[in-house]
Formats: C-alpha cells, sequence, structure tokens
C-alpha cells in the first residue's frame, strides 16, 4: 500500500475492516507505506482488497494497492506489528492537520479528561509534518518520543476500537506537553496560561504564541491600538497581517465567503484564505490598509481554538518574528527576539522540528464551464498544512534530484523516481537566518524521505544564494553529482506544465519582477513557446531601463521616470502626481541614468511597469514591501469600469513586443486631468491583459498549439489574471494555471526538478 499511508489511521483502519470480514493476518508501517497480509475465504478476501482505498480514513492518500496471491498460512487473529528496522525508507509523511470534530467535543466538553487540554489529538488530526525527525511514522521518530503515556493513553493507543489507537502524538494533562505563560507577572503562574493570555489580549496585550510550526504574534483584530503597535515593535510598516477568526461563521462577518472560499478556509490544512472585507468588519485599520482583501483562518490547534474561544472575537495572528527574519520556532529563540516586540509568551514544552509558516490561498476565477467562469484554488504561499505531500512528476527521475529554487519566496524540491516533495516556504534568501532554513530544511528532507541527490538544479542567476549553494555542496552520495542550470521563466512555465500532467507544447505568458535572462538581462514580462525539455522566447514586454538597480524595486517613481525618459526620448517633466513626493534634482539625475544606462540594466519586467503605473498615478512612489505598489493599483481598480487603455501588439524580427507607451501617456493624461484613480486602475489593468490575450493568440498559431500557461508573480493579481483568462478561453485556446504550487517563485524548485527528469528522459537532446 504506497501514498500518504503512515500517521493517519491507516492501520487501525485495516485492522478494523480485517475484523468486520472475519479475516486473519497482519499490518505494519514499513519504510515504503504499509505492508499487510489478509487470509480467509475468497469472497471476504475480495471485499476487502475492494474496499480498502474507497473507505481509507479521511487524511489518507492511496497512490497505488499492490496485490499477490500467497499460500494460506492458518493464521487465525489479525495483529499490527512493530514496523522493521534497518531499510531506506521513502514513505510519505502527512502534513499537519486542523484539529477533528470528536476532538473539538472533547476539547469543550467538561466532564472529559482532556477537557481543555491544549494539545489534544488523534489519528484524523494533529501534528505531523511539524514533530516528526525520521520514518517509519512512530512515536519514537517524532519530538514526542520525550513524553512518555500515562496507563489510560497507553489503553487508548493499544485499542484498536479507539480512535487514537496507534495516535503517535497521543497525549493527555497528566503524560503530555504543557503550556507556559512568559513574561508579566499577572499572566506568569496561572494554572490555565491559555486563560491567562486570552485575557491579556483582550486588555490590549500583544502576546507571542506557539504554535504547530512556529510562534505567531496576537493581539485583538479590533484594537487600533494594540495592531498600530504590533506595527511599530515588528518594523512591519504596511504589509498587511493575517487574522484568525473562531469559527467560519465569525469568518463570514469579516470577509465575504462564496461556496469555494469556504471550502478552503475549513479545509484540513486550515490555509489563510484571502477574501474581499466586508464593508464593516469590526477590523482595526492598520491590520491591512489600502487592501480590500483580509487574510483570514480558522484555529487548526487545540491551542488556537481555547485561544480563540477564551478571547472573544478575532484576534491578528501574524509571523512571529522581527520583519526580514524567519519565524521563531524554538522556545529560547523566541524568549530572546519575541520578547522586546511582546508583552507575554504562551509557550510549550513540545519541540518543533521544522519551521512552517501559514499557507496563503485564494480562490480565482480561471476556469471555464458552459461557457461561464469557475472558481478553482490558487496557493500563494505553499506551507503548513499542504507539506510535505509529493507532487507527481510527468517524467520519473532517472536520478535522484535536487531543485534549489530562487532568491525570493524560496523553496527546494526533492525528487526521486515520480515523487517531488516541495518543501515549505523558506522565505527571502538574504540573510544568515534563512540560508541556515534553506541548509538544515534540505538535508531534513534529504533524511526523511531518503534522497541522496545526484543532479543538482539551480537558478541561471549567478549571484543567487540557492545558485552558489548548488555549485557549492560537495556531494554526499557516490560518484559525481550533475549540475543543470534552468532559466527562470522556463523552471515557471515548467512547473504549470508539470503539476498538470503536460508533455506537450505550450505558450507561456510568465510576468514577474525579476529574472535573468539568457541574454544576460534582466527578464520579467516574457512570451515562450516550450515544454518541459526546452524553451524559446517568442516575445516579451518592451525593454527599458532599470535605473539604479534593485533601488527601482524599492523605489517605484525610478520605473515611473524610466519609461517616461523612453518615450519621450530626453528628460521628461516630473508628472504631476509625483510632485512632492520626489525631488527634481534625483528626477533628473534618474532621467540621465536612463538615457546613458549607467547602472541600469535593461528589463523587460511587467512586475516593475505595474510599478511605474502606481507611481505615476500617485500610489506610490517608495514601498515597504516587494509588490506593494502593484498590489496597491489592483486594490484601487474600480469595478464598473469597462473601459482599457490601448497597449499595443508588434511583431519586430519576427519576435512580439508588447508596448505600453500610448497606456502610459493615458494614464499620465488622465491623472492630470483628475479622472478618478479606479477607472485609471481599471483601465491599465484590462489594457495589459487585452494586450497579453492578443500576444498569446499570436503566439499560439506560430507555434501550433492550443495550450496557454499564465504564471509568474504578477499572476498573483487577481484582476489581471482573470481578466486574461478569461478573453484566451474566448479566443478558444486551453489556459492552465498554477493551482498546487504559487505562481510566484514558491513554484520555481518543482519546475527545475521536472525539466531535469525531462531532460534525463529524453538524454539530454537539443530541444527543437
Amino acid at each position: 500500500m504506497l501514498g500518504t499511508v503512515q500517521g493517519v489511521g491507516f492501520r487501525p483502519y485495516v485492522y478494523r475492516l480485517a475484523g468486520e470480514l472475519g479475516l486473519a493476518g497482519w499490518v505494519l508501517n514499513d519504510a515504503h507505506g504499509v505492508l499487510l497480509e489478509v487470509e480467509g475465504k475468497s469472497g471476504p478476501v475480495a471485499e476487502f482488497v475492494d474496499r480498502l482505498a474507497p473507505e481509507a480514513p479521511p487524511l489518507a492518500v492511496v497512490e497505488r494497492v499492490e496485490t499477490r496471491a500467497l499460500a494460506p498460512l492458518g493464521e487465525r487473529s489479525f495483529t499490527i506489528r512493530e514496523s522493521p528496522r534497518g531499510e531506506v525508507a521513502d514513505a510519505p509523511v502527512a502534513p499537519d492537520t486542523g484539529t477533528c470534530e470528536d476532538c473539538l467535543r472533547e476539547l469543550f466538553d467538561r466532564d472529559d479528561r482532556r477537557h481543555r487540554y491544549p494539545f489534544i489529538n488523534c489519528t484524523n488530526c494533529g501534528p505531523r509534518f511539524t514533530i516528526v525527525r525520521g520514518v517509519p511514522y512512530d512515536r519514537q521518530y517524532t519530538t514526542m518520543a520525550s513524553f512518555g503515556m500515562c496507563p489510560a493513553c497507553q489503553a487508548e493507543y493499544d485499542d484498536p476500537a479507539d480512535r487514537r489507537f496507534h495516535a503517535q502524538p497521543n497525549a493527555c494533562p497528566v503524560c503530555g506537553p504543557r503550556v507556559t505563560l512568559v513574561g508579566l507577572n499577572e499572566g506568569a503562574g496561572s494554572q490555565d496560561g491559555v486563560l491567562a493570555a486570552a485575557l491579556a489580549l483582550r486588555h490590549g496585550a500583544i502576546v507571542a504564541v506557539k504554535g504547530i510550526g512556529g510562534f505567531h504574534l496576537a493581539c485583538r483584530a479590533d484594537d487600533e491600538t494594540a495592531v498600530a503597535s504590533l506595527r511599530a515593535r515588528k518594523h512591519r510598516e504596511d504589509k498587511p497581517f493575517a487574522l484568525m477568526a473562531a469559527s467560519s461563521g465569525q469568518a463570514e462577518s469579516l470577509v465575504e465567503l462564496g461556496d469555494a472560499e469556504r471550502e478552503l478556509l475549513c479545509g484540513p490544512g486550515r490555509p489563510i484564505v484571502l477574501a474581499m472585507r466586508r464593508a464593516h468588519a469590526a477590523v482595526a485599520p492598520s491590520v491591512a490598509p489600502g487592501a480590500p482583501e483580509l487574510g483570514v483562518m480558522l484555529p487548526y490547534s487545540p491551542l488556537h481554538h481555547l485561544l480563540l474561544a477564551d478571547a472573544g472575537g478575532a484576534l491578528v495572528m501574524t509571523s512571529g518574528n522581527v520583519s526580514d527574519e524567519p519565524i521563531a520556532y524554538g522556545d529560547d529563540d523566541a524568549i530572546e527576539r519575541l520578547t522586546p516586540i511582546t508583552d507575554l509568551l504562551l509557550v510549550h514544552n513540545r519541540p518543533i522540528e521544522t519551521r512552517t509558516d501559514d499557507s496563503v490561498v485564494r480562490a480565482v476565477a480561471v476556469g471555464e464551464r458552459d461557457g461561464r467562469p469557475t472558481l478553482r484554488p490558487m496557493v500563494m504561499r505553499r506551507s503548513r498544512g499542504y507539506v510535505p505531500a509529493s507532487i507527481p512528476l510527468p517524467d520519473a527521475a532517472a536520478r535522484p534530484i535536487l531543485a534549489c529554487g530562487a532568491e525570493l519566496k524560496n523553496t527546494f524540491c526533492l525528487a526521486k523516481g515520480s515523487r517531488a516533495w516541495v518543501s515549505h516556504h523558506i522565505g527571502d534568501l538574504k540573510n544568515y537566518e534563512t540560508l541556515r532554513s534553506f541548509t538544515n530544511g534540505i538535508e531534513h528532507f534529504k533524511r526523511l524521505f531518503s534522497v541522496e541527490p545526484e543532479v543538482i538544479v539551480h537558478d541561471l542567476h549567478p549571484d543567487y544564494l540557492s545558485t552558489r549553494y548548488a555549485l557549492e555542496v560537495e556531494p554526499g552520495g557516490k560518484g559525481d553529482v550533475e549540475r543543470i542550470a534552468v532559466q527562470h521563466h522556463h523552471a515557471h512555465l515548467a512547473a504549470c506544465l508539470a503539476e498538470h500532467g503536460e508533455h506537450g507544447l505550450a505558450v507561456g505568458a510568465i510576468f514577474d519582477g525579476t529574472g535573468y535572462g539568457t541574454d544576460g538581462t534582466v527578464w520579467g514580462g516574457e512570451l515562450l513557446i516550450g515544454d518541459l525539455a526546452g524553451f524559446r522566447r517568442a516575445g516579451a514586454l518592451l525593454p527599458v531601463r532599470l535605473p539604479g538597480g534593485e533601488r527601482a524595486i524599492r523605489e517605484p517613481w525610478r520605473m515611473a521616470c524610466a519609461w517616461l525618459t523612453s518615450m519621450h526620448g530626453t528628460e521628461p517633466p516630473i508628472s504631476r502626481a509625483l510632485r512632492g513626493a520626489v525631488d527634481e534634482r534625483r528626477w533628473r539625475l534618474v532621467a540621465e541614468m536612463t538615457r546613458t544606462g549607467l547602472n541600469s540594466p535593461i528589463t523587460t519586467s511587467m512586475g516593475r511597469l505595474f510599478d511605474a503605473v502606481a507611481a505615476l498615478c500617485g500610489i506610490r512612489a517608495e514601498v515597504n514591501y516587494e509588490g506593494q505598489a502593484a498590489m496597491e493599483l489592483e486594490a484601487a481598480c474600480d469595478p464598473g469600469e469597462r473601459g482599457a487603455y490601448a497597449v499595443s501588439v508588434s511583431q519586430l524580427q519576427g519576435s512580439i513586443v508588447i508596448d505600453p507607451s500610448e497606456a502610459l501617456r493615458a494614464v499620465v493624461a488622465d491623472t492630470d486631468s483628475g479622472t478618478s484613480l479606479g477607472v485609471i486602475a481599471s483601465r491599465f489593468h484590462a489594457g495589459i491583459a487585452s494586450a497579453t490575450v492578443a500576444a498569446c493568440v499570436i503566439t499560439a498559431a506560430s507555434a501550433e498549439t492550443e495550450t496557454v500557461v499564465l504564471s509568474g508573480g504578477v499572476f498573483q493579481n487577481r484582476r489581471l489574471l482573470e481578466a486574461t483568462a478569461a478573453g484566451l478561453h474566448a479566443a478558444g485556446l486551453r489556459v492552465l494555471v498554477p493551482e498546487l504550487l504559487p505562481p510566484g517563485d514558491g513554484g520555481l524548485s518543482f519546475g527545475q526538478a521536472a525539466v531535469a527528469a525531462r531532460q534525463m528522459a529524453t538524454s539530454g537532446k537539443d530541444w527543437r
């Protein structure tokens, strides 16, 4: 039995099914999955095999059932055997899962022995990935190894009729982990630290809360003083905070939930779901300034359920770190780093093995059924609740692969055979702590899934820390390691194709902020024709200068100046919306840099174009986090506006050029004339979407394909994505977008692995 069948109650399920059908035999966890033998009459045995996968426990994912006939041994009973030792392990590990309804009932039942116990769990719920240290998934290979079960818990663990039968994290107040409140005298020493923390939150405190994958920083969502104080202490000026609501009903009082959003919110992964905020939501202004959406999640651990019930209202629940640092997940580290930010720390003594951020998802209308758009999930950040579920590769890897991903929003990917394991969200590889999280994560995954890479894949960019790691790391196995470079935007295209199981040719509209091109320039608004094996560049956004390099990312007004300078050919006047926000001397200097090319590399970045328009509209001359200007431009759109600026699509020497110059002139003119910001933002989005559709139609015809991939971080923009997908559907083209992985750089490592696997499968033949 192969698949995610360990740590999900599969052995007790098999035990009960065999007992129901009167069969003898045994079942055990081995290094590859679940192994079992059943013995009995042919009818019951056949029924057992037929029911085995369809009636499996809710958290199980059965990939394959392999059977063979054996001679009867005369067994008279059915047993669960101990897991064998010494084999090479490759069994999938289950993600962490939100508290089930049965455990919740016990948690709030005053007569239950686990009443208000913050670590209640069973085989259907609770921590998995964040506590596991090795496989097979048995207690001694988890961070629960030091907690010996009391007689009552051991009896449950040994009872096949109990839902805690072989539940590895099983515990209770007598024998299991405990919560401690650290900080002010008002909470310290309380017998119920969770209740004391909740009371402090009610009175405006900021509390660090140790969850399943790391610490959160919590405060009341409706308390502007507390939220503003948290922003100041955390050094997070504008980026939205996530919220945690006690129930889906409470969440619905904050955001508009359709069926698709509600299904995501209440799913076993319990992600943060982005949804439109309600007009009168009881949320402080500083929670998500300038954003029409809120990110809301439900409690996913019993500790969270207790805290939300005691606090009596929704809480801010943001990552436990100072801006740009990895989240804290060890108690000592949290006390050192988070004490200056918080009033109290709610900690516990169950160690976290793997630091894991919350996942972020949304529902987007990119599918089509009966001529109407349908909603599909889009993962913005894939981490807790989803990782480490494997994703199948279209081509089995002939040799084990490590794909190192990108610099921003990094993930890595290990692949062996037909399985690929994409890591949890690592973050931006900009500091030592994040780099250490990256390298430690790779070593943990290598141990967990018994993968010793023989092929290491990396981005073309020579200065990415992930690239340097890939080029410098010494092989741990036998023989030489092969190293493969994959172009950034090809990896985006391949990631989407691979998750949909596609081998065929496709057009890729890959729009993002930055990617190292094969010509040494900064790509980011690309039209590709390709498959998993290779690609060619069919077109791009009109190239302009990137004045100051990375400074232009932090200061969008530079891109506004670059575009206007490129269009005018001479120093342009500073736009009316930017007067007062940008010093005219600096404006002239950047215009001169653009004309001469001094410290101004060429770029086709679509992300930087959106930044330029946001600056020209007066939305944002400088940003506090990556993508802020573009996000606020999208947020400003008037949903009732139906107009579109003209964006030309032409062919120059066989290559398609998307030229937004006319649209930019219209943006400046409309801004100067007082046209509303919502109208301008909507017209710009519509113009880019229309031009993208036109460019893809031309490219698809030349490539003789009907498949178009939309990916890259810019396509996290819901308005742009949905408008482009609708236009492509109307043109009769088939649209693929990432669903299992982020469209941004968080999905890049999977694309790198898919390219390497395909190239090995085709013996490295040149592409087309």
